[in-house]
């Protein structure tokens, strides 16, 4: 009946990644809009279409997931947004600070 502790505590774990990873992309993306961070100036398109393909893979990835537990549920509704969080802070984070 209650859901399994280590999927509950690695989805928490997951979730604070995403969200400090969110946290730094959109930091560095404040950044290079204020031209301090060197950010290309197709980022702006690219955050507003990620956000709508990361939508879409969330509601596929919830509908078949609809009919399981709310973990299993839960689970598939990060991982479209946490692998994304994960791809931008790190493209982002190679890009070197101006001024250095």
């Amino acid at each position: 009946m209650f859901p399994d502790p280590g999927r509950v505590l690695g989805l928490w774990i997951s979730v604070l990644a995403m969200t400090a990873e969110a946290q730094s992309v959109m930091t560095m993306r404040m950044m290079g809009m204020a031209g301090l961070w060197p950010v290309p100036r197709s980022e702006a398109n690219r955050m507003v279409i990620e956000k709508v393909e990361a939508w879409n893979d969330l509601v596929r990835a919830g509908t078949v997931t609809a009919f399981g537990s709310p973990l299993d549920a839960m689970e598939a509704a990060v991982k479209p947004y946490r692998r994304r969080t994960r791809a931008n802070a790190r493209r982002l984070g190679r890009m070197p600070a101006k001024g250095r």
